[in-house]
């Protein structure tokens, strides 16, 4: 960011005041020169305005107060108090620039409005109407300048927002229409190749061992790949189906076990006394069924620490059998308060559950089990 910029951050206060105190110091050398030249307290009580000015420039409310009791005291004593009136007008419009409130900001400009009356109307010679109208531009003009520069602050702030947010749903779009592409494009040609490798292995006579397992592998792995296609590109035309960022990241299938085992210890942690049966074969799961028995495993064992309360016991149960995921978790009641069929909050609890599992082409089963509750499922291994 330029000096330009800086200069109109709320949050970089030093650039202004570095201006201001250099403005200040002008204007003392200047007057040097002149007939009058600044006096001993002139200059004290400058030099006390500056450095304070730079120790707490970026403490606004606590620096308006130092600047006005500086400012009563140059008011007092002295016949020109043009520094530190300056002093004390830039630091009421940075209270204004930077004030969450603008509460604060009327506290401050009547705080300096007081010093000038008890301290500056007696001895000047002025009339009340010509001290107020003196006043009020001097209390308001920083006051309009610190409230233009903070709505303008916000409002680009806003703008960055509005910008960043449009080119985040910009590039998911673009995103998700590469994603489909991509998909049609390759479904197609892996199918091709998943349905000439079967062929090709009922065809060809007298096939080695070794030559028919590979073509099986082939036809496994090329199977599995447009399982997972669909799975995605149904993620990506059902962006309801699925609640949040979470559902289309993936997770690598050999750090599952230890993901699970994470979910277990933090509800564990939460007090819910978890017996957990993880079936070592759930590494070798694809990434979509994976991170689905992750986050299905953090949504239930959540629930039970909510609903069944920390003195419950839950049993956590995983296995693999063939190709599809036996997915339960199971608790005991514990401190059971009353659970909604379909618990409020988007995204959450039973009704995210099932949409997740049925994006996988599953069924979600829940309800009441002796004095507890059980929640389970089966993820095929193939797409429904």
């Amino acid at each position: 960011m330029g000096w330009a910029g800086r200069l109109f951050n709320v949050r970089d206060t030093l650039p202004r005041m570095i201006l201001l105190e250099l403005s200040g110091l002008s204007y003392l050398l200047v007057s040097c020169r002149t007939e009058t030249p600044p006096t001993g307290p002139q200059w004290a009580l400058a030099i006390a305005a500056f450095a304070l000015g730079l120790l707490l420039h970026n403490r606004q409310p606590v620096n308006l107060t130092v600047q006005t009791a500086l400012f009563a005291v140059a008011l007092s004593i002295l016949d020109d108090a043009t520094i530190n009136q300056v002093g004390t007008a830039w630091a009421l419009g940075e209270l204004a620039f930077w004030a969450p409130r603008f509460a604060l900001v009327g506290v401050g400009a009547g705080a300096v409005a007081a010093v000038y009356l008890i301290f500056g109307l007696p001895g000047s010679g002025d009339s009340v109407t010509e001290a107020i109208v003196g006043l009020a531009i001097n209390l308001g003009l920083p006051v309009l300048l610190g409230t233009v520069g903070r709505t303008n602050q916000q409002l680009a702030v806003q703008a960055m927002r509005r910008a960043e947010s449009e080119q985040r749903a910009a590039r998911a779009d673009e995103r998700s229409a590469i994603a489909r592409e991509l998909h049609d494009v390759v479904a197609h040609h892996v199918a091709s190749m998943v349905l000439r490798v079967g062929v090709a292995r009922h065809v060809l006579p007298g096939i080695g061992p070794e030559t028919a397992a590979v073509f099986d592998d082939v036809h496994r792995t090329g199977t599995a790949a447009l399982a997972d296609l669909r799975r995605l590109v149904a993620v990506l035309r059902d962006p309801d189906g699925v609640r949040g960022d979470a559902a289309l990241t993936a997770i690598e299938p050999s750090a599952l076990p230890a993901a699970l085992d994470g979910a277990v210890e933090t509800a564990r942690r939460a007090g819910v006394i978890v017996e957990a049966e993880i079936d070592p074969a759930v590494g070798g799961l694809d990434a979509v069924r994976g991170l689905a028995v992750l986050r299905l495993t953090q949504e239930a064992l959540t629930n039970v620490a909510k609903h069944a309360g920390p003195s419950a016991t839950a049993r956590l149960r995983v296995s693999v059998s063939g190709a599809d995921v036996d997915w339960e978790v199971a608790d005991d009641g514990g401190a059971r308060i009353a659970r909604p069929e379909t618990p409020p909050g988007g995204g959450h609890g039973l009704t995210g559950m099932r949409e997740r599992v049925e994006v996988l082409g599953g069924v979600l089963t829940a309800g009441p089990s002796g004095h507890g509750w059980r929640v389970g499922t089966v993820l095929p291994g193939e797409a429904s």
